[in-house]
């Protein structure tokens, strides 16, 4: 069942999310997401597309299939995604319940997703169970960090943070192994609040 919740607060985000990305996120990790996006291989879910920001990065001659749990993310989405060079299908549907067959990609790539997944250890699960055996998640994310003042500032943003958007103290390192993923890496972007995780399915 589609958590309405999270639906309308992404709905709503979406009249000015393009803007308030373009005041630097998009910009500051834009070289890294590229070099993340560049292991895209065999078919491939994208979890939290939102307006399609990161499309552009995406290599060419992918087939890709994009979700997210919001319709007005996914009405933006839709330019960018019919200007990618490759296969790339959009569908509104929620992490938690997405209705693929078992086994159904080679890979799952999130970018800044699961720091707004209200249950992201089942969202994690759901995400193993459509990955083939052996398959990858690759994960671009942002999350709590164990230093301080960074870890103090970050808790005290996330009250304000949670009502327009974002977690700011996820530990999803833990989460992913958590969901019963083996990690392969976690490489820092940005100290330890900005980092790729790269994991994959047990067999």
């Amino acid at each position: 069942m589609m958590d309405f919740y999270t639906q309308e607060k992404w709905d709503r985000a979406s009249s000015c999310f393009d803007l308030v990305q373009s005041f630097g996120a998009e910009r500051r990790w834009g070289p890294a997401k590229r070099e993340f996006f560049g292991a895209m291989q065999g078919k491939v879910l994208f979890v939290g597309v939102g307006t399609g920001l990161d499309i552009p990065s995406f290599p060419p001659d992918r087939e890709i299939v994009g979700i997210d749990i919001s319709a007005r993310m996914l009405a933006k989405a839709q330019l960018r995604a019919t200007a990618y060079h490759g296969r790339l299908e959009l569908r509104q549907l929620d992490v938690h319940e997405m209705g693929f067959a078992p086994g159904s990609f080679d890979q799952v790539y999130t970018s800044c997703t699961f720091c707004s997944v209200p249950d992201p250890v089942r969202g994690l699960q759901a995400l193993r169970g459509v990955l083939k055996p052996d398959g990858e998640l690759r994960m671009f994310e942002h999350t709590g960090s164990r230093y301080f003042p960074f870890n103090l500032l970050l808790h005290l943003m996330n009250p304000i943070a949670r009502f327009s958007g974002p977690e700011l103290t996820r530990d999803t390192e833990g989460n992913v192994a958590r969901a019963g993923f083996t990690i392969v890496r976690v490489r820092h972007v940005y100290l330890d609040v900005i980092k790729t995780i790269h994991a994959v399915a047990p067999v």
